[in-house]
This record gives structure tokens, C-alpha cells and sequence, in this order.
């Protein structure tokens, strides 16, 4: 998000793992296909994939919503009309 740090570091611990977790999850499904595993694996293992990048999406931009509702007035980085196009982005 344009270069701003995503919450405190345990924020950005917790996003790490989601994307790393995914990134994982990724590696079996390529594997699954190159192994020529069953379309029920593969979709199972998949919809993991995405459901662990929601998971980091819908945390990057809920910090982001934080840090705006905290920030003074006019100094947030997003406004809320962006903030809602993240999260309807990820819906």
C-alpha cells in the first residue's frame, strides 16, 4: 500500500505468515497439476491458495482502516472512498 508500514510489527508478522502460508499453498498446487493430481485436489488445495490471500488482504486492509479512523484530521494516507475500493476489491 504505497509504501506505509501495514500496523505494528505484529501486524506485519501475522501478514507475512498469511503470504508465505499462500505461498506454500501455491507450491502444492503446482505441483498437484504437474503430478497430474485429481481436479478435487487440486481445487481443494487452490481455494486454500485463495482463501489464505483474503485472509492477508482483508488484515492489510482492515490495519489500513485503523490507521485512517486513527490518524488527525486530512493526514491519512487513504481516504475512505479508497478504503472501500480495497475491500470491495477483495468481496
Amino acid at each position: 500500500m504505497n509504501g506505509t508500514k501495514h500496523g505494528d510489527p505484529e501486524t506485519q508478522r501475522k501478514i507475512a505468515n498469511r503470504l508465505r502460508r499462500a505461498r506454500g499453498q501455491l507450491d502444492a498446487v503446482i505441483a498437484a497439476v504437474e503430478e497430474e493430481a485429481s481436479c478435487r485436489d487440486v481445487v481443494q488445495q487452490l481455494s486454500a491458495v485463495s482463501k489464505a490471500l483474503d485472509r492477508a488482504g482483508f488484515l492489510i486492509v482492515s490495519t489500513a482502516l485503523r490507521e485512517c479512523l486513527e490518524a488527525p484530521e486530512g493526514e491519512a494516507e487513504l481516504d475512505t472512498a479508497e478504503l472501500e475500493k480495497l475491500f470491495l476489491s477483495l468481496a
